[in-house]
């Protein structure tokens, strides 16, 4: 069943979030660029360009350059925040990525745009649901997935003073700025949203919202839903996914491929530790053209699938 749309004057473009935390940190540190692939516009990269034009570089429509540019950049010295449509900095430039920065441990900072199935009616060529899978094989690469507008800001920041390559994932999908006290980015920790003692929801960017709400329907059926927020896949708060398995059963909700992301870290910690009936919710594979929102509706990730696949994993549980 589709849910109510949110208001839009309470819903945030996380790239907004992006943009102008880098332009803050760049004002304070002449280190860091920026390196795009022709996607000044939809990286919101504009301002970006014109207070710093010498510190701004175009390669074109050639990813591969793009991500060799900016190992260069940072074995000069440089900060380089490279930005482009997920799909295609994964996609195209993966062995870039995977040898000129993972591998040589490069000080580059990669910015999935536009992730997901933020482009859902261009179809797959344009959707991005298997860079998780792709990218967290890559050890030392740490891989972050905001869940709103704060938590990209704050990723940003953190990336900037980091040491090492880092890749944040941002939506162009809106979302709402999560209601959580006394928040505090940390990569490899895990955001408790909700305690809860019979099932754990474990989830990242675009859905943690929706995570969040199924767990307050769930309350009114008298079923304590924990709501984890997994921002950082890579590495992975093993602590906590663990204390999850305590309730004894966890559902996971990614935007992403089943296969391979958030899920599959999961699965691949509970099995070998402490075995629970799980259930993963994401998409199975390439999906259909068609709206963000008919995506999103269609695939069960919304507040009302979210809740069901927790009464679904609760039945295994019991049995």
């Amino acid at each position: 069943m589709a849910q109510a749309a949110p208001n839009t004057a309470d819903l945030f473009d996380c790239r907004n979030a992006f943009a102008k935390t880098l332009e803050a940190l760049a004002a304070e540190d002449s280190r860091i660029t920026a390196v795009v692939n022709d996607s000044i516009g939809s990286s919101k990269l504009g301002g970006f360009q014109k207070a710093f034009p010498d510190r701004l570089v175009n390669v074109g429509i050639a990813e591969q350059t793009m991500v060799g540019v900016g190992a260069g950049l940072a074995n000069a010295g440089h900060i380089p925040f490279v930005s482009a449509a997920s799909c295609f900095l994964t996609g195209r430039a993966l062995e870039q990525i995977k040898a000129d920065v993972a591998y040589s441990n490069f000080n580059v900072k990669l910015i999935g745009q536009s992730s997901g199935v933020a482009y859902g009616e261009l179809g797959p060529t344009h959707h991005s649901i298997e860079d998780f899978a792709w990218l967290r094989v890559l050890n030392n690469l740490t891989l972050i997935v905001p869940s709103d507008p704060w938590e990209t800001a704050e990723a940003v920041k953190w990336a900037a003073g980091h040491e090492g390559p880092v890749f944040i994932r941002v939506s162009r999908m809106p979302v709402p700025e999560l209601s959580v006290a006394n928040r505090v980015f940390q990569p490899g920790k895990a955001e408790l949203i909700r305690q809860g003692s019979d099932v754990s929801i474990i989830a990242c960017g675009t859905t943690v919202h929706l995570a969040q709400a199924a767990s307050d329907a769930l309350a009114g059926e008298g079923i304590s839903a924990r709501v984890l927020n997994m921002s950082s896949i890579n590495p992975l708060d093993e602590t906590a996914v663990l204390e999850a398995a305590n309730t004894g059963a966890i559902v996971t909700v990614e935007e992403a491929h089943v296969r391979g992301g958030l899920g599959g870290a999961v699965a691949e910690l509970t099995v070998r530790n402490s075995p629970v009936p799980m259930e993963m919710l994401g998409f199975p594979g390439f999906v259909p053209t068609g709206s963000v929102e008919w995506l999103f509706d269609h695939f069960d990730l919304s507040e009302t699938g979210v809740a069901a696949a927790a009464r679904r994993v609760l039945a295994r549980k019991r049995t």
